[in-house]
């Protein structure tokens, strides 16, 4: 492998370079087919199969029943923020929607426009610094769905428990899924934007059972219906073909790796090593507090505002890149995907120890 910078960017994100290599062949020729990937019709029987096969290892490596359907959508996960609530409030039925960052906080605007929507808990006067202990809120009983964001990006937190309720539940999982094994059962809709764990920008995966297709009122517009999607296998409209074969490719390489449970202790190792590195000493703050702790996007602080700018300068000359936190809460951000070496993880963490010994 060529000599690669470190990606620590939040999304899009650290890509296995398996899969870069392989795209790089089939873009240029498919399976020499004498066709580039790009350019094959998405209903060719060749693309078909590319499609078919990815949405079967999404099934296996996260056990999804029978009786859900897996689609493959397009307008990134933002698009799911009114998507939802207009399939499943029509005539201003409840949900309870907790606050435990930016991108739940976007949802709750957008459902508001559908629905009657109560939010039982927020961290947001903590600059969401922690997610909720399920006896810290009560989901109202008239609530179709409880609605929450797994792991939150900016803040650098995640549910390690799913929160627990009589309703169904949908979580946006677009920093998270793929990274742990999960219950799908228990859920109505699980969506996530490619981007993270699974492949390239362009695509967003809804995985929705079956009974919440018909629910959408009569003028929800064709395109934004689910069962639009379900009905054609997710073929309505050209799909975002690229995007779909490399997170089939992410997710061959997932499977070959040996699925979620040993992703997740890899996930784990590595969260370890720099949360390790920033208790170790008080020159390093971290956000979130320890119970919530993401094991995928690390937030942390240093001493001034001019020593984090010194930080993230001098550890992109060593090819430790996109460590910039974001604007809401500056400081650093570590995102360390499915993907990120744990090799990178080492590097930073070395690079944490020198920094603060010669700035401390």
């Amino acid at each position: 492998m060529p000599d690669r910078i470190y990606n620590f960017s939040p999304g899009p994100a650290t890509l296995p370079y398996s899969v870069l290599e392989e795209a790089a062949v089939d873009i240029v020729n498919f399976k020499n087919k004498g066709i580039g990937l790009i350019e094959l019709s998405h209903r060719s029987k060749e693309f078909m199969a590319v499609a078919d096969k990815t949405e079967a290892l999404i099934r296996e490596l996260l056990e999804v029943p029978n009786n859900y359907k897996v689609l493959f959508l397009q307008g990134g996960a933002s698009s799911q923020f009114y998507t939802i609530p207009m399939n499943l409030l029509g005539g201003g039925k409840k949900a309870t929607y907790l606050n435990t960052g930016t991108w739940a906080k976007k949802a709750i605007k957008e459902a508001k426009l559908f629905g009657d929507i109560d939010v039982p808990f927020s961290s947001e006067e903590a600059s969401f610094n922690r997610v909720p202990r399920h006896d810290e809120y009560t989901v109202n009983q008239e609530s179709e769905y409880l609605y929450f964001v797994s792991n939150n990006t900016i803040y650098g937190t995640q549910f390690h428990e799913m929160p627990t309720a009589d309703t169904m539940l949908i979580s946006d999982m677009s920093s998270d899924i793929m990274s742990r094994p999960l219950d799908v059962s228990k859920f109505g809709i699980i969506y996530a934007g490619a981007q993270k764990n699974m492949g390239p920008a362009g695509v967003t995966i809804v995985i929705i059972r079956d009974d919440l297709l018909d629910r959408a009122p009569e003028n929800t517009p064709t395109m934004l219906r689910y069962k639009t999607h379900a009905d054609k296998g997710s073929m309505f409209n050209t799909p975002p073909c690229f995007s779909i074969y490399c997170v089939g490719r992410v997710m061959q390489w997932l499977k070959d790796l040996g699925g979620l449970k040993v992703m997740e202790k890899m996930n784990l190792e590595k969260a370890t090593l720099l949360y390790n590195a920033i208790d170790a000493t008080d020159f390093y703050r971290g956000h979130a507090e320890k119970e919530s702790r993401s094991l995928m996007n690390i937030s942390f602080n240093l001493p001034t505002p001019e020593l984090e700018k010194q930080f993230i300068a001098e550890a992109e000359q060593i090819g430790l890149n996109g460590l910039k936190g974001h604007r809401s809460i500056g400081g650093c951000r570590a995102s360390i995907y499915n993907a990120f070496p744990k090799e990178g993880v080492e590097k930073l963490v070395h690079f944490m120890e020198k920094f603060a010994k010669d700035n401390g």
